[in-house]
């Protein structure tokens, strides 16, 4: 996977080749692997824990436990860790704070601020997103965090025949 800071989203590969684009959320704040300041750390991760597998989407995630509550997408003034937990050990001497900070990629309510920095350090996930994306990685699985736009592969242009008049 490749989180990309500035276009806030995040490229999904499967034995090298592009399978999936998410929308994400990284932090309000800044681009960092410093404690205390709340922002999202570049560079190469792992997931180390799974957490949620099975439950609801919108199940309300609370100390990596489900609490029971279901919280509706873009609930007014709600703001918790929903449907599932992704949680990131940085693997690089700068990053290696990141599994003490709880740096996840996680599900959130707040679905409609997907797409522009609004979390608190996390990689936020609509949760249907973050359900899938659960589904299909296993521990493991290495995350790159960058501050550049992703390299995708542009999409193939159709053929065009032109018809000249008279032919």
């Amino acid at each position: 996977m490749v989180v990309s800071v500035p276009e806030q989203r995040m490229a999904l590969y499967t034995k090298g080749e592009l399978t999936r684009v998410y929308d994400v959320s990284t932090s309000r704040f800044c681009v960092s692997c410093r404690p205390g300041t709340n922002g999202t750390p570049l560079g190469r991760h792992e997931i180390a824990k799974k957490i949620g597998g099975g439950l609801p989407a919108g199940m309300k995630i609370k100390s990596r436990r489900p609490t029971g509550e279901i919280v509706p997408v873009n609930s007014p003034g709600r703001d918790p860790i929903v449907s599932r937990i992704l949680w990131l050990e940085g693997m690089e001497r700068e990053n290696r704070s990141s599994y003490s900070r709880m740096i996840y990629i996680h599900g959130t309510p707040e679905e409609w601020r997907i797409g522009h920095p609004a979390s608190f350090g996390c990689i936020r996930m609509r949760s249907r997103d973050v359900i899938e994306l659960f589904d299909i990685v296993g521990e493991g699985a290495v995350v790159d965090i960058v501050d550049r736009p992703l390299d995708l592969p542009q999409p193939q242009q159709p053929a065009v025949e032109v018809a000249q008049a008279g032919r």
